[in-house]
């Protein structure tokens, strides 16, 4: 029996993990200077295709600062999304595939979709609504089987539903769409030390262009966490043409990445 299966026996993350997200980002945050000045000879190599990076749930392009740092250094042409804080709108998905059309038409080249958690969740949906210039898609602790399921932020969404900042219904049919996979190379990063979303819910169905990787982490860390970078740098580096399964190339990635088929 795969880990996909029987979601609807996942509980919510446990409450320790949940109490000591912030802390342990704090933590992956700190070695994130570190990383980067290890690395400081690999920046500059990348190809230069534009990457468009959503934020999650309660969160802006604040949050990814550090991110599009990164990944700017590397040589790709990088966005934020623009949209201030992510309040769960899902007219949001509209937006961005009015922008992802934008960036398209100004460098004419497929675009690298990174989505953050609730990020994620739009990443996926508006490569399926826009493939043919979506080069692929990278996912951080995305619980895309699971968003009318229990979690650690629903409260958060519930209080702003009641607080009319959220007025909307999902629709059923988006409901049942958005566990699906989209039609380009997805790697899909999460944590089982999320304190958040439980990732059982943030696995793709594997296949010749749908990965899962495990790392060693938090779920607010995710975008500063030394091994997501490195995995995110190794991922852009391929398209539809030449996309493969990240293997890990060192005894560190050995001892905290789980890139094998689940």
């Amino acid at each position: 029996m795969s880990e996909n299966d029987n979601l609807e026996e996942v509980g919510r993350p446990s409450l320790a993990l949940g109490l000591t997200e912030g802390i342990r980002a704090l933590v992956e945050l700190g070695t994130y200077l570190p990383y980067r000045w290890l690395t400081k000879k690999n920046e500059g190599y990348g190809d230069g295709h534009p990457v468009l990076i959503l934020p999650g749930f309660m969160a802006s392009d604040i949050s990814t600062i550090p991110l599009r740092s990164f990944i700017d250094k590397l040589n790709y042409k990088v966005y934020g999304w623009g949209e201030g804080t992510n309040f769960a709108n899902i007219d949001y998905i509209q937006l961005l595939s009015e922008k992802v059309q934008r960036i398209y038409d100004r460098h004419e080249e497929p675009i690298t979709l990174i989505g953050w958690s609730l990020g994620g969740v739009y990443a996926r949906q508006l490569a399926k609504e826009n493939p043919e210039i979506i080069r692929q898609i990278i996912v951080m602790g995305t619980p895309f089987k699971g968003l009318d399921k229990i979690n650690n932020a629903a409260w958060m969404y519930d209080l702003l539903k009641k607080s009319k900042i959220i007025d909307q219904e999902i629709d059923q049919d988006l409901l049942n769409d958005f566990p699906l996979p989209a039609p380009v190379p997805t790697t899909a990063i999460f944590t089982k030390e999320d304190g958040v979303v439980p990732w059982e819910y943030c696995l793709e169905d594997e296949d010749e262009w749908h990965q899962n990787i495990q790392v060693r982490g938090s779920h607010f860390g995710l975008g500063v966490n030394p091994l997501v970078l490195q995995i995110i740098a190794d991922r852009l580096e391929f398209d539809r043409s030449n996309w493969q399964y990240f293997e890990t190339s060192n005894l560190i990635e050995d001892l905290l990445v789980t890139a094998e088929a689940l």
